[in-house]
């Protein structure tokens, strides 16, 4: 029988199934359809790819290491097992913010799949201090949470993706591959509630002033296009420049706007209302 296609339904009972506990490999610490922000714009259309290829592409990556935070045990069994069938190397596990700060900040996995609402520190304030402590390793969010509240505080703690539970598995290793690679993978409603908050509520003359202060005119450009979805690939052929020279551009935006990551440039681009 086939895997549910949904990271939720993996958890499902199923018939003839026994449960099994995964122990961490040695080495390893034991602790108790998406929108693609290609590098990262906010973009409408999902990305879809058959699982074994995203399997690959995971493993593809040199050493790809993930670090998985939960409160719920069977849902962290259950998603440990899932990622290492699709070779992905799971070398840390948390139940609480807290810890995650500690074991992350020892293991300095590539990727951390957080949850939101748990006890003690929440995942809000565990990717706050992560982001702080360890600017190279992404945090993507996996939670049950599309409140407004949560959507804004995550990104704004550093997080580069944000993906509910019922999420399929294809996203979620998609998640991981672009958050290995900075880019940034959102679930679809969650970016349009992004954006409707965004528009609703921002300072669209402070913001574009300050735009316009701080980049050149091929910075905005760029800000533009990632805003609208385009990955560096995309933006060299528009602009007949080179994806290095797209990349450079993209470090000095987050430099000069003080931000942390092309999902906050993202949203910086539709507060200015270039996007």
């Amino acid at each position: 029988m086939g895997h549910p296609s949904s990271v939720q339904g993996y958890l499902q009972p199923r018939k003839n199934h026994k449960s099994r506990r995964i122990l961490p490999k040695p080495g390893c610490h034991k602790l108790g359809e998406a929108t693609r922000l290609g590098r990262d714009g906010l973009d409408s259309q999902a990305l879809v790819t058959q699982t074994g290829e995203l399997g690959r592409q995971v493993r593809g990556q040199d050493g790809l290491r993930v670090a998985v935070v939960d409160d719920h045990d069977l849902f962290r069994t259950g998603l440990r097992t899932l990622l290492e069938e699709h070779g992905v190397d799971v070398v840390g596990e948390a139940p609480d913010g807290s810890e995650a700060v500690d074991v992350v900040t020892s293991l300095a996995p590539d990727v951390v799949l957080m949850d939101l609402n748990m006890p003690g520190m929440d995942g809000i304030e565990a990717t706050r201090r992560i982001t702080k402590a360890l600017p190279l390793t992404r945090v993507l969010i996996l939670t049950i949470s599309d409140e407004d509240g949560d959507v804004m505080d995550a990104i704004l703690a550093g997080a580069c993706g944000y993906l509910l539970k019922d999420s399929s598995i294809d996203d979620l290793l998609r998640g991981i591959q672009a958050a290995s690679v900075g880019e940034s993978l959102v679930s679809p409603y969650i970016a349009a509630k992004v954006l409707q908050r965004i528009r609703s509520s921002a300072s669209l003359s402070e913001a574009r002033a300050t735009m316009h202060a701080e980049l050149s005119d091929r910075e905005i450009q760029v800000l533009k296009l990632i805003a609208s979805g385009m990955d560096n690939a995309g933006i060299a052929r528009t602009l007949s420049i080179s994806p290095k020279t797209v990349k450079n551009h993209t470090s000095n935006i987050l430099i000069k706007l003080q931000i942390d990551n092309r999902i906050q440039a993202a949203v910086y681009a539709v507060r200015s209302g270039i996007a």
